[in-house]
């Protein structure tokens, strides 16, 4: 996609939680839940990899709140071999249009300089079997057209275009010249 090409939200759908992809972290990387005081590594994770956001402390709140208990089920960490952490991603609430059945890949990132390495796919296949354990029956997740690696990965994973109205049906029609040809036709699906 081109930079000069404009940026809308993609929504993206998965209607049940049954066939999330195994992928195992390579040798040494580790997953680790939330704990208090992560706030500034979301932060620092997000600011690197997030080149359409704008990030900052006050983002972290507004996105997830103050509640240590509901992060610390809820936001993931991956580390690499030396512990440092270098990509994070949460299984959150869905919004409140949704219903409570409804849970939320929200803010999936990895540093720049580790992408590319297959380290998405671990952290994704943890985040989206997190919903189930937490007593959401379906998910979704919401991105942006350029993110074309992404949205591959997330229909990979299952996920299907939604298309609840004409901001949606244009976000796809932008993104899929970019796909892969196996990916193209993926039909949408009608969330009921």
């Amino acid at each position: 996609m081109r930079k000069s090409e404009k940026v809308l939200q993609v929504s993206m759908i998965r209607l049940d939680l049954d066939g999330i992809p195994d992928c195992a972290l390579p040798d040494g990387h580790a997953i680790r839940w939330y704990r208090k005081g992560d706030e500034g590594t979301w932060v620092h994770i997000q600011q690197q990899a997030d080149q359409y956001n704008t990030i900052a402390p006050q983002t972290f709140v507004r996105e997830f709140g103050t509640d240590v208990s509901a992060l610390a089920a809820r936001q993931c960490y991956l580390y690499d071999p030396t512990m440092l952490p270098i990509g994070t991603a949460s299984a959150w609430y869905g919004d409140a249009r949704r219903g409570a059945t409804w849970g939320r890949v929200h803010w999936v990132a990895i540093l720049p300089n580790m992408q590319g390495r297959g380290l998405s796919k671990p952290l994704l296949a943890v985040v989206c079997r997190r919903p189930r354990e937490l007593g959401h029956t379906r998910t979704y997740l919401d991105t942006e057209t350029p993110r074309i690696p992404a949205i591959c990965l997330y229909l990979k994973f299952g996920f299907a275009p939604e298309i609840a109205c004409d901001a949606d049906a244009e976000a796809w029609r932008l993104v899929r010249p970019h796909l892969p040809d196996r990916f193209r036709d993926t039909p949408p699906l009608d969330r009921l």
